[in-house]
């Protein structure tokens, strides 16, 4: 089974083109942020995902359509 930060890494590759070098400074950043951090498998990489993706709004469609 992949660890947390394994499975977040696997997830956000797909979402962003990344270099190798990019890569690695990702996985550098995201143990930093995991580090101290406790919690179930799932949680942590929730968290380490929502951490690499930013702090975006979340916008359903029907307000975007009331826009």
């Amino acid at each position: 089974m992949p660890t947390p930060i394994e499975r977040v890494m696997q997830a956000y590759v797909m979402m962003v083109t990344l270099t190798v070098e990019q890569e690695q400074v990702v996985r550098e950043r995201l143990e930093k942020f995991l580090k101290d951090r406790s919690g179930s498998d799932q949680e942590l990489a929730v968290a380490g995902l929502q951490f690499l993706r930013g702090n975006r709004q979340k916008q359903n469609r029907k307000v975007r359509a009331l826009a």
